[in-house]
């Protein structure tokens, strides 16, 4: 394989070099194409266009693979927890024994905020969203904290990565009593990650939450598939902040913004909606099929489909099965769940589905699973927050560690007006 591509253009030969991952990736380096030609390329949306060079997930959309650090999610999802495999993401190997003890012990030391911080929950009306309460607690952790705020250190990394990990449940759990009229609950260090977070969620003052092994699993497997995604739009926007040296806590609470947005992480949401619609209407889904192969149609189908993956996506095969799983030992006899083994096996069967490759992502199962827990719907995009959290600092990390790294700066075209002179408000005309 040739290690340059060269064409012409405007009569000048261009030489520009390529680059290989180390999964067979292939790319071509226009850092320097600006400077030989005076063109850019333009790529809306950045479809085809790498921003980055990185060692922390690998993913095959056509084959449906997804690796965090080399290790495939199916090994992780089954072997793993969520504590190990944050660990695995942000320091880039499995834990000996002694590093997650230690690094347990440092989520446990941080996952009380303070206290002062609960003063700042009254400021938010009763009914504000979870994910605004979210970002804008993680930015006020930061202030509590100022040595946080310093420049960032390989020696504290662990400190600011076990804090951020650890406090975002508990802001979370804190929103979402708030939001509920319900007393703040407060972690216990017996409890282990994913418990101590439902814990904070549904315990009373009076009466500890029955923590069964099959939901703490099945929270902990959430958590474990949407650790990380490559350069999703809330990842590359913490990339985007870390490449300006700004905190990991202001890193973290614009990634959370990022991930609020309804075409990202409100998919999981959407697709409760759209089953409870169906059952709602007297459907098993047949009809709502039907419907959304019609163009004319406003019925779409939710939870199919992934802008990256062109095949089943991996996390959707795992999570089904957990699905199954918690809803026998709970004993649920949920009939959304049979409207979307329904829809799945018209996906997969329906030769309109299976031409455009509208395979079930994770966002289908998720959902069913977090309202079988007892999650509300207004909780399930910060849940993915927590989730994804170990895959955020991970990628600030990287960005802010490379030492070719610059700020972030992409180009535009401009299609605005011409040049034109600055006119008197005497003269202009009225329209």
């Amino acid at each position: 394989m040739p290690e340059y591509v060269e064409f012409q253009l405007e009569g000048k030969c261009v030489r520009l070099p390529i680059i290989e991952g180390t999964a067979g990736e292939k790319a071509i380096d226009i850092s320097t194409l600006r400077e030989q030609t005076g063109y850019i390329t333009l790529d809306s949306g950045y479809g085809n266009t790498g921003s980055c060079e990185s060692d922390i997930t690998f993913i095959d959309g056509e084959q449906g693979i997804l690796r965090y650090r080399g290790i495939p999610i199916e090994e992780l999802a089954e072997k793993s927890s969520f504590v190990e495999t944050a660990y695995l993401l942000m320091f880039g190997h499995l834990p000996t024994g002694t590093e997650l003890h230690q690094f347990s012990k440092l989520l446990t030391e941080n996952e009380l905020i303070h206290e002062d911080m609960k003063y700042h929950f009254e400021g938010f009306p009763s009914n504000a969203h979870p994910m605004a309460i979210l970002s804008s607690m993680i930015n006020a952790s930061g202030c509590f904290q100022p040595q946080m705020l310093a420049a960032h250190s390989r020696r504290t990394f662990d400190l600011h990565a076990a804090r951020l990990v650890s406090q975002v449940r508990t802001i979370a759990a804190f929103a979402y009593r708030k939001s509920h009229g319900l007393p703040i609950i407060y972690p216990k260090p017996i409890y282990k990650y994913s418990a101590n977070f439902l814990h904070m969620m549904f315990s009373e003052p009076y009466c500890d939450y029955e923590l069964k092994p099959e939901v703490v699993r099945a929270l902990d497997l959430i958590f474990i598939l949407h650790a990380d995604h490559e350069q999703n739009c809330s990842t590359s926007t913490v990339r985007m902040v870390a490449s300006s040296r700004a905190s990991l806590f202001a890193g973290a609470a614009a990634g959370v913004c990022a991930l609020w947005g309804p075409l990202h992480g409100g998919a999981n949401q959407a697709v409760l909606e759209m089953l409870k619609k169906i059952y709602e209407d007297g459907d098993d889904g047949t009809k709502f099929i039907a419907a959304a192969k019609d163009k004319k149609s406003k019925n779409r189908l939710m939870g199919f489909g992934h802008r990256v993956y062109k095949n089943y996506d991996p996390r959707a095969r795992i999570i089904k099965q957990r699905c199954h799983e918690l809803l026998d030992a709970l004993k649920i006899d949920d009939p959304l769940l049979e409207i979307a083994l329904n829809l799945e096996k018209a996906a997969l069967t329906d030769p309109y589905f299976v031409e455009r490759k509208l395979y079930p992502n994770v966002d289908f199962y998720s959902g069913i699973i977090m309202q079988a827990i007892g999650i509300p719907v207004e909780m399930f995009t910060v849940i993915f927050a927590i989730g994804r959290m170990p895959g955020w600092i991970a990628n600030y990390r990287e960005t802010i560690e490379d030492r070719n790294s610059r700020i972030y700066r992409p180009r535009q075209i401009y299609q605005g007006s011409p040049l034109r002179h600055y006119v008197p408000i005497a003269d202009r005309e009225t329209k």
